[in-house]
């Protein structure tokens, strides 16, 4: 018996989005389900986690923020994409920060969502284990260890709880330790399939390694930041 497509959750107040937005999942193949509010959504998510989240950054109630706040205390690797009625940096850029994957602003081209759900989708197959990314099975540099097979990584012996994004840009780091990346090589490893993300989003994720780095290592001090460059890991 094959297993069943995967299940997005749509939570926005807007009927007509979550018609819209239903309606072309649904004929890319994927089950739906659709929230009017974030106590909504959130008292679904609470039974059973879905395969992706599309969540509305202003709802009533519980907003895509907080959504955003709550499911990442449950799931670091669930896909997560904002959408936002405001094109304000600050929406998207406090979004990443508490571990979207990406954002659309509203209005926005239904194919464009398309797309970008399916890179994420490829994404959580990679950090499954269902595809490899390298002929290598395991980077070492000092007390980092990355598994490139299963997009797992660990500092000091202790597992770090990373997205696929983050581990992409970490890997990228530590391929050529010392080494200055540019944030536009680093979109490029990052996001392989996409051209749309902001050298902003870099510095993002950059402090979300930080600290999720810190947290495991509070003397972890080894991403230097070259200002007017980008970012390096310092070698062993």
């Amino acid at each position: 018996m094959s297993s069943p497509s995967p299940l997005v959750a749509l939570a926005d107040d807007e009927a007509p989005i979550r018609e819209t937005v239903g309606m072309a999942l649904r004929r890319e193949g994927y089950r739906v389900a659709t929230y009017g509010d974030g106590h909504a959504a959130w008292s679904a998510f609470e039974g059973a986690l879905p395969d992706l989240v599309i969540l509305d950054i202003l709802m009533p109630g519980i907003d895509g923020l907080e959504l955003c706040r709550r499911l990442r205390g449950v799931s670091e690797s669930l896909p997560i994409v904002f959408l936002t009625s405001r094109d304000e940096e600050f929406d998207r850029v406090l979004g990443l920060e508490l571990g979207a994957d990406d954002y659309l602003c509203k209005p926005f081209s239904m194919r464009e969502l398309m797309a970008r759900v399916k890179v994420l989708f490829r994404r959580a197959a990679l950090l499954s284990g269902e595809r490899s990314l390298d002929a290598e099975e395991l980077l070492s540099c000092g007390e980092l260890s990355l598994d490139l097979n299963r997009y797992q990584a660990s500092w000091g012996g202790q597992r770090l709880d990373l997205t696929v994004t983050e581990f992409r840009i970490l890997l990228a780091l530590a391929r050529h330790p010392g080494h200055v990346k540019t944030r536009e090589q680093l979109v490029n490893e990052g996001y392989p399939h996409d051209t749309y993300v902001s050298d902003r989003t870099i510095d993002t994720h950059i402090k979300r390694l930080r600290r999720k780095l810190t947290n495991v290592d509070t003397d972890f001090d080894a991403i230097d930041t070259v200002y007017g460059l980008g970012y390096r890991l310092r070698p062993a």
